[in-house]
């Protein structure tokens, strides 16, 4: 017992900082997949690919077919989108970051089958997967 008292200090920064660290761990972000899966969803039918970055960066490129749709945008739009509810829907940005929120959202509002393109646009590029301008 004096041992935890004299280290109080310690003994809460160490839980704090655990528990900082389960926090994105346990935050609803949604499903990823990766660029073969994604693919695999594109050749088949029904599947929305959502880009959530800035217009600037859609422009620069992105998947074909994909609706562009800002994330900041996203709660005010979803009525753009709502007839692919039961479809597969991938969420894709530059990095995965922005898409695994907008995958979060999505599931929220009832989409069945959302996922966040892992990597991101970015990773897509790097691996000389194909892009649209």
């Amino acid at each position: 017992m004096k041992f935890i008292l004299d280290n109080i200090f310690w003994i809460g920064l160490a839980i704090l900082s655990g528990g900082a660290l389960l926090v994105p761990a346990l935050q609803r972000r949604g499903a990823k997949v990766s660029h073969f899966q994604a693919t695999q969803y594109m050749n088949q039918a029904k599947t929305l690919i959502l880009d959530v970055r800035s217009a600037e960066e859609f422009a620069a490129g992105h998947l074909q077919n994909a609706k562009h749709i800002p994330l900041a945008e996203l709660n005010d739009r979803l009525k753009e989108i709502e007839k692919s509810k039961s479809n597969v829907v991938i969420t894709v940005c530059a990095s995965g970051v922005r898409s695994s929120s907008a995958a979060g959202l999505l599931s929220k509002a009832g989409f069945t089958q959302v996922f966040s393109l892992d990597g991101g646009i970015d990773s897509w590029k790097s691996q000389g997967l194909p892009t649209v301008k």
